[in-house]
């Protein structure tokens, strides 16, 4: 399924989720490759980078390769990221034929809806890596912790504005849809898009059992939840054996 966001509305991605607002994320993903890894970090592997948030803060530190399966969000990701190599591809399937220091699946990982896709995402972080080197997989949600939730937000650019809002419905299997209301004003006027996301919502014990069977070892780290404070969020981590 492609998604108006990542699609037709990928030039507007920075003013829905701004590279700034990723500086606390990055840090976080640094943290676990320096605890993990049994070498040095210097190459990493992104899957589904997105509109290149992340990269803007780990290019940094470390040589990225970004890969998404939308050729615009690639593009937007390229303007912000031009020293990074992009590649096209779809994390379920991609084989690069190299390997990396480490792999990141930040948030992208929600929309594998189903354990044959998260499976085949996590094969596919394996395949490029040696052993002793580390994965990441930063899920929005787990089952135990998932509260459904409203939120709004967007930025002003230079010549555009953007304003979302956005709601959660109730989960159905492994599955929860979020309704999304785009406001864009840019010199042609005031327009209004919406479209609906699928997300995947997995208990804590089918992430531990997936990743174990896609050859890694697993660690998982448990953070305050960012939107809700009451609640903690999982993130996942492997070390491939």
């Amino acid at each position: 399924m492609t998604y108006e966001m990542y699609g037709s509305l990928a030039s507007w991605f920075h003013l829905l989720t701004p590279p700034k607002d990723y500086v606390e994320t990055a840090a976080s993903h640094v943290e676990l490759f320096d605890l993990l890894s049994s070498r040095p970090v210097g190459t990493v592997l992104e899957l589904g980078s997105g509109g290149g948030n992340n990269a803007s803060h780990l290019k940094r530190r470390y040589a990225m390769t970004l890969t998404d399966r939308s050729t615009e969000m690639l593009a937007t990701s390229r303007g912000l990221n031009p020293e990074c190599e992009h590649i096209e591809g779809d994390m379920r399937t991609l084989r690069l034929g190299r390997t990396f220091d480490a792999v990141l699946i930040d948030d992208a990982i929600s929309y594998m809806t189903t354990e044959e896709d998260l499976l085949a995402a996590m094969t596919t972080a394996r395949v490029h890596l040696e052993p002793g080197c580390v994965a990441v997989f930063a899920p929005d949600e787990t089952a135990e912790e998932y509260v459904p939730a409203t939120e709004h937000g967007g930025e002003d650019g230079d010549d555009r504005a953007m304003r979302y809002f956005s709601w959660d419905d109730t989960p159905v299997g492994t599955t929860v849809r979020t309704v999304y209301v785009y406001v864009l004003r840019d010199a042609s006027g005031v327009r209004v898009e919406h479209e609906i996301h699928t997300f995947g919502l997995f208990p804590l014990a089918t992430w531990d059992g997936l990743i174990r069977r896609a050859g890694f070892e697993p660690h998982r780290r448990s953070i305050q939840h960012w939107q809700h404070p009451q609640t903690r969020q999982y993130i996942f981590a492997g070390v491939a054996i």
